[in-house]
């Protein structure tokens, strides 16, 4: 009887993590333009806070890059850097559910394969 509950438990645990692999993969369906970074803003004599521009900061296939963005596009630059964030946050999410649902799969199997030997032992 625990075997069994503990086999409903798994399954239960198991349809949670699909659910859940699911819901991400739709989450990321919705991410529009996107682009990795850091915006700042600097200044042609930092001093006195003269001179303000906007400086996009990133690294892409291993290698630094510094471009200047102009002021009418940092609004949309933000957007994008944010629906990256939250590219990567969904990925991160998807890969460890992931990983423990292998976890419980490769579990309940080693629990199933276990019982079958230990039945054929006790008989």
């Amino acid at each position: 009887m625990i075997a069994y509950k503990c086999y409903i438990m798994k399954d239960k645990k198991l349809y949670q993590l699909e659910k859940r692999i699911e819901q991400i993969k739709r989450e990321l369906q919705q991410i529009a333009e996107m682009r990795p970074g850091s915006l700042t803003r600097q200044y042609r004599i930092p001093k006195d806070k003269v001179g303000p521009y906007y400086q996009l900061s990133y690294t892409h296939k291993m290698k630094s890059h510094t471009e200047y963005v102009r002021k009418e596009f940092v609004t949309e630059i933000r957007r994008q850097i944010a629906q990256y964030k939250r590219f990567k946050r969904f990925v991160q999410q998807w890969v460890e559910s992931a990983m423990e649902h292998s976890k419980v799969q490769m579990g309940k199997k080693k629990k199933t394969h276990r019982g079958s030997i230990r039945e054929g032992i006790i008989k």
